[in-house]
C-alpha cells in the first residue's frame, strides 16, 4: 500500500529466493535454502489461517497475491483504494497487505462502534518494525501497550497540557499561556510574510509557517523560542517528512517481514531522524532537571518531571513511571501539536488562495466582530461561525490525515457480525467518513456553508462531530484541541491583516501527496499584502 519504490524492493526480494545458476548447474544448498523459505512462507500463511467460531464470520475481502497480498491494488493512493473496496465489501473489510491481514473500517457509524462503544477491544497498536524506532519503542501515541502503564503516561500527558493551555471562557480578560505564544508567533509571521514581499515578487509560505508552529511547541514545552534561521530547530522541522513517509500506513516492512533485512536508505532516514530528535529532546530535559524548581513550573517538561518527582498520577494498579521516559512523553505532546498544525494552516492557505470570495467573507465577519482595535482571540471562536466552518471543511474536503495511526484489536472481539481475532491490525479510514455521500451532500465540492445554520449564526455542531481528523475514543489524539486553537488563532490573526493571493496566471496544485499526513506540493507563487494599517493593539 503506497509504498514508494516498493517495486525495486520487491525485485530485490524475487532476486533473492530465485536459485543462482553457477557454471549452468544449481547447487543443492540453493535448491535447500530456496525450499525453507518456501516452507516457511507457507507455515507463515497456515498459521493465519484463524480459526472462527461456530454462527460466526470473518470479514469478506480481496483475496490478494501470495506473499504480495493487495499491495499492487493499494500501491498508489490507497485512501482512494480502500474506500473503492469498501464499496465493494462493506464498512468491515479484511485486507491482506503482504503477508499481514488488516481490518479497515469505513462508515462512521461502524467506526464509531469499534473506537467509542468498543473502545477496548481496539485500543491497541500493531506492533509494527518501524514503530520500534520511534522515540526507541516507548512512545505514547505509537507503543503496542495499552495496559495500566499506558494509560498512567497518558494522564501525565494530559495533565501537562492542560495546565499550559487551559482555554479562557468568551466573558474572561485573562489568556493561557498557548494563546499568548500563538499570538506573538502569528504577529512574526504578519511581519516576516510582508518582508519577504518587499524583497521577492513571491514566496513560499510552508517554510514559514513550519518553524512558527515549532516555536510554539516549544515555548510550551521548553519555554523557549528559536529564531527562523536557527540550524538546531530547522534540523527537526525540515526533516520531520521522512516520518511521515515511512509511518503512513505502508512501510513495506512492516507487512513483508523479509524486508526488514534488505538496505532500505527510506528506513536508514527514518531511523536517523528518530534518533536525532530523541538527542534534540534529551538534552533539553537534562537541562529542564538540572534546573528544576518546584516552586516555579516554567513549561510543559517541568510540569511533567513535578508530576513525575511527586507521583501524582493515580492508577488502579501501582505504575512506576522512571523519569527517563519524561523525554518520550515530551516526544509525544511535541508530535501531537506540530505537524498537524502546520498542514492544516498549509492546506488552509491553498483553499483561501483558490477561493477568494471564501477568503473576502471570512474578512468581512472579522471585521465586524472584532474589528482593527485588537487582536482575535480564543474566546472569540464562537462568535465567528463562518470562520469556523472553514476550518472544519478544510479538515473535512483534505481529510490531510487519511488514517488514524493503525489500532490493534487487544483480544477476540465481534464487529458487526464479524468475527476479529485479537492482534489484528485496523486501519480507520478517516478520508471515507469526510467523503461519504451518505453523511454529505455533494462531498468533493468545498463548501463551508455546510456546516452552518440556515441563518448562517452558528456552527452546527453535531455536523462539526462527523469530521474525523483526530481519531475516536481511547486513542483520540491528545493534542486535538490545542491543534483546532492554534488553527484558529493563526488564521484569524493572518487574515485579520493581510490578503493572500498567487502571481497573475499562476494557480495552486490540490493533489495531495500520500503519507501519515497528506501534504501538498509546495507552492512558490503566493503573494500577501496588507489590508490596513493596525489603529492600535490590546
Amino acid at each position: 500500500m503506497a509504498v514508494p519504490g516498493f517495486y525495486p524492493r520487491a525485485a530485490m526480494v524475487k532476486a533473492a529466493m530465485l536459485p543462482v545458476e553457477s557454471q549452468g548447474l544449481i547447487s543443492a544448498t540453493e535448491v535447500l535454502l530456496v525450499a525453507v523459505v518456501f516452507c516457511l512462507v507457507f507455515l507463515l500463511l497456515q498459521s493465519l489461517q484463524q480459526h472462527v467460531p461456530k454462527g460466526l464470520k470473518s470479514p469478506p475481502g480481496p483475496r490478494g497475491y501470495p506473499i504480495l497480498g493487495s499491495v499492487l491494488e493499494l500501491r498508489k493512493d490507497t485512501h482512494l483504494a480502500l474506500t473503492k473496496l469498501s464499496q465493494k465489501y462493506g464498512d468491515v473489510m479484511e485486507v491482506k497487505i503482504g503477508m499481514r491481514p488488516v481490518l479497515v473500517l469505513s462508515g462512521l457509524e461502524t467506526i464509531k462502534q469499534a473506537l467509542v462503544k468498543q473502545g477496548e477491544d481496539f485500543m491497541g497498536r500493531p506492533d509494527l518494525h518501524s514503530f520500534r524506532y520511534i522515540a526507541d519503542g516507548q512512545s505514547l501515541t505509537f507503543s503496542p501497550d495499552s495496559g495500566e502503564v499506558f494509560k498512567a503516561r497518558r494522564k501525565l500527558a494530559q495533565n501537562a497540557l492542560k495546565t499550559f493551555s487551559i482555554a479562557p471562557s468568551p466573558t474572561s480578560s485573562s489568556t493561557c499561556l498557548l494563546e499568548e505564544h500563538v499570538s506573538k508567533e502569528a504577529e512574526y509571521l504578519v511581519t516576516k510574510f510582508l518582508q519577504v514581499m518587499e524583497q521577492e515578487k513571491s514566496f513560499e509560505p510552508y517554510q514559514y509557517l513550519v518553524v512558527s508552529v515549532a516555536n510554539v511547541v516549544c515555548a510550551m514545552c521548553f519555554g523557549k523560542r528559536y529564531e527562523h534561521n536557527d540550524q538546531e530547530l530547522l534540523s527537526v522541522v525540515n526533516t520531520a517528512e521522512e516520518f511521515d513517509d515511512v509511518g503512513s500506513n505502508g512501510n513495506p516492512s512492516d507487512f513483508i517481514p523479509l524486508l526488514q533485512y534488505i538496505p532500505s536508505r527510506r528506513m536508514k532516514l527514518f531511523i536517523d531522524y528518530n534518533k536525532s530528535f530523541v538527542s534534540f529532546l534529551e538534552k533539553i530535559v537534562k537541562e529542564h532537571y538540572q534546573t528544576y524548581d518546584k516552586n516555579n513550573i516554567r513549561d510543559i517538561t517541568d510540569s511533567l518531571i513535578e508530576q513525575c518527582l511527586e507521583k501524582k498520577v493515580e492508577t488502579t494498579t501501582a505504575v512506576q513511571i522512571p523519569k527517563e521516559k519524561v523525554v518520550n512523553l515530551v516526544n509525544d505532546i511535541f508530535g501531537a501539536g506540530f505537524d498537524t498544525v502546520t498542514t492544516a494552516l498549509s492546506w488552509s492557505l491553498l483553499y483561501l488562495v483558490t477561493y477568494p470570495d471564501i477568503q473576502k467573507r471570512i474578512q468581512k465577519e472579522l471585521d465586524q466582530i472584532i474589528g482593527q482595535e485588537r487582536r482575535p482571540r480564543l474566546s472569540d471562536r464562537g462568535t465567528l461561525p463562518y470562520t469556523e466552518a472553514f476550518i472544519l471543511e478544510v479538515f473535512r474536503h483534505s481529510s490531510f490525515l487519511p488514517f488514524t495511526i493503525p489500532h490493534s484489536t487487544t483480544k477476540d472481539t465481534v464487529l458487526n457480525g464479524y468475527y476479529i481475532p485479537k492482534d489484528r491490525c485496523v486501519f480507520i479510514n478517516q478520508w471515507q467518513v469526510n467523503h461519504d455521500e451518505k453523511l454529505w451532500k455533494d462531498p468533493e465540492t468545498f463548501n463551508p456553508e455546510r456546516f452552518l445554520s440556515a441563518d448562517g449564526t452558528k456552527v452546527n455542531k453535531e455536523d462539526g462531530e462527523k469530521v474525523l481528523v483526530f481519531g475516536l475514543g481511547k486513542r483520540r489524539c491528545i493534542g486535538e484541541p490545542i491543534a483546532r486553537w492554534q488553527v484558529f488563532l493563526f488564521l484569524t490573526t493572518l487574515l485579520q491583516q493581510l490578503e493572500f493571493s498567487v502571481c497573475d496566471g499562476k494557480k495552486v496544485d490540490m493533489t495531495p501527496i500520500y503519507g501519515l499526513v497528506m501534504r501538498h506540493k509546495r507552492c512558490e507563487h503566493f503573494q500577501v499584502k496588507q489590508r490596513f494599517p493596525m489603529k492600535s493593539r490590546n
